[in-house]
């Protein structure tokens, strides 16, 4: 009988009396297999394009690593997908530049999940699609105008003119954007929060922060009517 293959991380599953003289080195490459997933560490540059991680048998693939960390300034909206039908744990990095574009985390086929630049996952395939288990956001200054996406921490610096901070397009409920006066300068020169076509706070207009060293914390309710609200 020849070697199979596990259905979720693609080890070699050796026939009894099969593969004489060859089990020490086959062994070790299921133990070298075993350790990329969970202990391995990937870059993966994905600027220019959508992605498609590689889960192949008996053999390194970057879809088996613990840890993947997306890298590059998307030039356009971006996406890496999973190959479906494997169930595996992730931790994802996002140390993307957006550059107002989005990134997606997905099993081919399916949805996802948006990740927010400068965030960190821990996020998992149940063999159909992948899900957001847990968010690290991280603090992330900018002195012009951008869209975030949910999760995102901003040092809003309007020290140099006034600007926008554009809420996502599409996001969740619970979804989060919280924004600060780093400048100490929403007086001086304001920071506008644009609703991207959802409301705040029950109203379709878009929120001016005029008052040095104030900030706003919203979470998306999920209802189109009243859309974002303080927290």
């Amino acid at each position: 009988m020849a070697s199979t293959f596990s259905s979720d991380l693609k080890l070699e599953l050796m026939a009894t009396g099969e593969n004489s003289g060859t089990w020490g080195t086959k062994t070790n490459s299921n133990l070298n297999l075993v350790q990329q997933s969970v202990a391995g560490f990937e870059e993966i540059a994905v600027a220019s394009g959508d992605v498609t991680l590689v889960m192949s048998n008996a053999s390194i693939s970057n879809a088996r690593n613990m840890t993947l960390k997306f890298t590059g300034t998307l030039a356009g909206n971006r996406i890496v997908n999973m190959p479906a039908s494997i169930e595996k744990i992730f931790n994802v990095v996002d140390g993307t530049d957006h550059a107002n574009n989005t990134l997606t985390f997905k099993v081919t086929g399916q949805t996802g999940f948006l990740l927010c630049e400068g965030n960190k996952y821990i996020c998992h395939s149940n063999g159909t699609d992948i899900f957001k288990d847990h968010e690290t956001a991280t603090w992330r200054a900018i002195t012009a105008s951008e869209t975030v996406q949910g999760g995102a921490l901003i040092l809003a610096d309007t020290s140099g003119g006034a600007f926008t901070v554009t809420l996502p397009a599409s996001p969740s409920a619970g979804d989060t954007v919280q924004i600060v006066d780093k400048g100490f300068n929403f007086n001086n020169a304001n920071l506008t929060v644009g609703r991207n076509s959802k409301n705040i706070r029950n109203t379709s207009s878009d929120v001016v922060l005029s008052t040095a060293g104030t900030g706003i914390n919203l979470v998306y309710t999920g209802d189109n009517t009243t859309g974002w609200l303080d927290f």
